[in-house]
Parts: C-alpha cells; sequence; structure tokens
C-alpha cells in the first residue's frame, strides 16, 4: 500500500504483554477490551482514515475495537486467518481429526470441556466466553463491512458456518518481491517447509519416505515432532533435517534447488498455504493433499499432483511418478510460474485490495 502512495497507520499490541497484566483484567480484555477500543477511538480522531483493515483482534485488542470504528462511522474490513469466531481454538482440529463441535452452538461448551485451548479449561472458558457474547452480540454480523478469504473453500465454510454471503471476498495472499523463476528447470531434491506437527502431514511424509529410499527429502521447520523427524533422518540416509534460521533469500534459495514441494498436510482447514505459491513463484511444482485449500491452489497435472491425504503409500507413489519424470515435472513448474503470475504478484494483489477497500466504502455509506 504504502508503495502505491497510500498513507497507511498501524495499530499494533503484542500478545507476549498479557503475561504481566493482572490475569482477571487480562480474561476480561480478552472478551471486550476498553483500553484498546478506546486507543483505537482517539487514533481515528487523530488520523481521519478512510477504511480500517484489521488482521487480528484476538487477545489484546478483542471485537470491541470495531465497534469503535462503527462509532467514528469508519467501514470496516477483516482478513480471516483463522477460524476463532467458530472454533476457540481457531483451527477446527482436535486429537488428530477435523472437529466442528462447537460449530452453532450459542456457546461452544465442547471447547471447554475438552481444554482446547491451551490445555487449560480455564483459559478456553475465556475464549469461549469471547465467542458466545459476539456471537450473541452478532458483532461478526453487525459491525464488519467485507471479511477477506483466502480461497473459495473458506469462503463456502464460513457461509455454511453462519456469515453472510455477501460479506465474503477472496483475495489469496501473494508473494513480493517476486523471487524470480530458477535458473535450472530441475531440482535435485524433495522439499517439506512448514511446522513439524501431525495435522500437517509430517507423520504421513515420513511414512512415504519409507517406500522412497533413493529420492532425497529436505526438511525444514519446528514444532511438536521436531525429534520425530531428527530421528528419521538419522535412520533414513535420504532425509535431511534442516535446522536453524533461514532469511528470505535462503529460503527461496532451498525452494529454487527442490524438483518439487511436499505439502502433505491432513486438516482440512489449512488456510491457506503460502509456502506453495512461494514455490509456484520460483517455478516449482507441488505435491499436495487433496483437500480443501490445497486441492484449490495446486492443479492435478498441471502445476503439480494430488494424492489422497493420510496416505503414504499414494503418497509414495506420487513422488516416485515425479521423481521418474523430470521433464513432465519442469513442465508443471513452469505452469506453476505461470499460475503465480496470473494470481499471485503483489501488483495482483494490489488491485484485488483496492477492489475491496471501495467496496466496503460503497455498502458502509448505503
Amino acid at each position: 500500500l504504502e508503495r502505491y502512495g497510500h498513507e497507511v497507520i498501524t495499530f499494533v499490541e503484542d500478545n507476549a504483554q498479557v503475561n504481566k497484566v493482572n490475569p482477571f483484567k487480562a480474561a476480561v480484555d480478552t472478551v471486550w477490551s476498553r483500553e484498546a477500543q478506546r486507543k483505537i477511538r482517539k487514533l481515528i480522531e487523530e488520523t481521519k482514515p478512510d477504511i480500517v483493515h484489521f488482521h487480528n483482534t484476538f487477545l489484546r485488542i478483542s471485537p470491541a475495537a470495531y465497534y469503535a470504528c462503527k462509532e467514528a462511522r469508519v467501514p470496516v474490513v477483516q482478513s480471516l486467518h483463522n477460524q476463532r469466531m467458530f472454533c476457540p481454538k481457531a483451527t477446527m482440529w482436535r486429537n488428530g481429526r477435523v472437529c466442528e463441535d462447537c460449530v452453532g452452538r450459542a456457546f461452544p461448551w465442547p471447547a471447554i470441556f475438552h481444554a482446547c485451548y491451551r490445555n487449560s479449561r480455564l483459559q478456553t472458558t475465556v475464549v469461549a466466553s469471547m465467542v458466545a457474547l459476539h456471537r450473541w452480540l452478532k458483532t461478526w454480523i453487525r459491525t464488519v463491512d467485507i471479511y477477506i478469504i483466502f480461497t473459495n473453500f473458506f469462503k463456502n465454510k464460513f457461509i455454511e458456518w453462519g456469515l453472510p454471503a455477501d460479506k465474503l471476498v477472496v483475495k489469496p495472499h501473494f508473494v513480493y518481491p517476486d523471487p524470480g523463476m530458477r535458473s535450472e528447470s530441475t531440482g535435485q531434491y524433495a522439499l517439506f517447509i512448514g511446522r513439524l506437527d501431525l495435522e500437517k502431514g509430517v507423520e504421513t511424509l515420513l511414512k512415504a519416505w519409507q517406500y522412497l529410499p533413493n529420492v532425497p527429502l529436505k526438511i525444514r521447520g519446528n514444532g511438536r515432532l521436531f525429534n520425530d523427524v531428527a530421528t528419521a533422518s538419522r535412520q533414513m540416509p535420504a532425509i535431511k533435517l534442516i535446522p536453524g534460521f533461514l532469511s528470505k533469500a535462503e529460503l527461496m534459495h532451498l525452494i529454487k534447488g527442490a524438483k518439487f514441494l511436499v505439502w502433505p498436510s491432513e486438516g482440512w482447514y489449512e488456510n491457506f498455504g503460502l509456502v506453495a505459491i512461494e514455490a509456484f513463484a520460483c517455478g516449482v511444482p507441488v505435491i499436495a493433499s487433496r483437500i480443501g485449500a490445497m486441492a484449490e491452489i495446486v492443479e492435478d497435472g498441471r502445476t503439480g499432483l494430488l494424492f489422497e491425504p493420510g496416505d503414504p503409500e499414494d503418497l509414495a507413489e506420487k513422488v516416485a511418478w515425479a521423481w521418474a519424470h523430470p521433464e513432465e515435472m519442469a513442465e508443471m513448474g513452469q505452469e506453476a510460474r505461470r499460475e503465480y503470475e496470473a494470481k499471485y504478484t503483489a501488483e495482483r494483489n494490489y488491485e484485488m485490495l483496492m477492489a475491496i477497500y471501495e467496496r466496503a466504502m460503497a455498502s458502509h455509506s448505503v
């Protein structure tokens, strides 16, 4: 936005600060932060913005911030990065499976029963109370003009869960700066980049590689299964775990060296998958699970391959085919780059964002 000449005023709260606040006050502020509401009201009075675009109000800002904008008659856009308004845990994932137990309930008590938020019934009660109060007040419907969703899959899910269709607009993420198409048409290894957790398909990935002793795999990430991956890398010579921090340039270099990226997530509610778009930008095809946003972003046989989620044998079969067909994968890499240029550049995203802002301002003035 600033690159295109817009003035951008930021308001940021650090959730790490919640540990320095009285627990009772922190709980109340999670549900309704009068302090954040006051700060945003004052900021609006001082700067007189054309629009307010929220990314995350949890924990320290709270949905009370929307009401400050409503009082000032300023249009509100909210990017939905997770499913918090329907699931206190925000992931729709529990005990290794998709969970919609709280969807449609006036009060999401199953989350409290299962201690979904940080394995704490007390903390989950606070988050569930926030969700329930603002559902009862119809905050999500009355105070937000436009929601930005990142895929059509999620747009349909949010409509199913109760958000009005006329407030939802699909705008994907983008990659900037453009890393450029890689110079070599084929890479030297398979690559996984992501959080090393169950819902990310890490166990399926490791099981698949038991059938692929001759296909080198590099894994970059951290998470609860880090030790499992480290053990697998010691037991299977084909697997190499890359620990530590990588700069953006180093990450792009790693992606460009891959023959293909593996995206094996098993949670239906994977929100987007920026790493897949980064791979597209570099001209690297993607092998992904045939579910949700993944099946929407990766076109089977054109920008990559799809396999049945949670099926290591099917994943191994797709990887083996991809490894044995470098020319076909190189062509998919070319198509992936074309997909990036058509949908995921900063320039295209700016056009889409401006259209959303104009629509929000027009609907707010009615």
